[in-house]
């Protein structure tokens, strides 16, 4: 399991996690879950997405939700798309501090 290195991180349980989500078209997408940061009151998830042609990490692309709903256990089970561009540049910054160990970023 990958440890993060600040405690607004929290990474997932296990490598290699994939969710299901579906698109405004209602197609399926699989996304592997990379961790939530906490901003503020917020959670943001980030996800790599994946398909057979292409394996988690291999398009350089990294996904941001916002989790919109906590189940009964307070594990998030809605996320939406992050519209707002300076919000998602802030997240992204602690995104990147906090995992700096794990991943390389350009």
């Amino acid at each position: 399991m990958r440890e993060g290195s600040a405690p607004n991180f929290c990474p997932p349980t296990e490598e290699g996690v994939l969710l299901e989500f579906f698109d405004e078209n209602g197609d399926a997408v699989e996304l592997e879950f990379l961790g939530l940061i906490l901003h503020g009151e917020r959670r943001y998830g980030f996800f790599f997405p994946v398909s057979e042609d292409a394996p988690a990490g291999s398009s350089g692309e990294v996904l941001l939700l916002e989790v919109t709903e906590l189940d009964e256990d307070g594990q998030p089970s809605e996320f939406e798309l992050v519209d707002d561009e300076g919000v998602a540049a802030e997240v992204y910054a602690d995104f990147c501090q906090a995992t700096k160990a794990l991943y390389d970023f350009e």
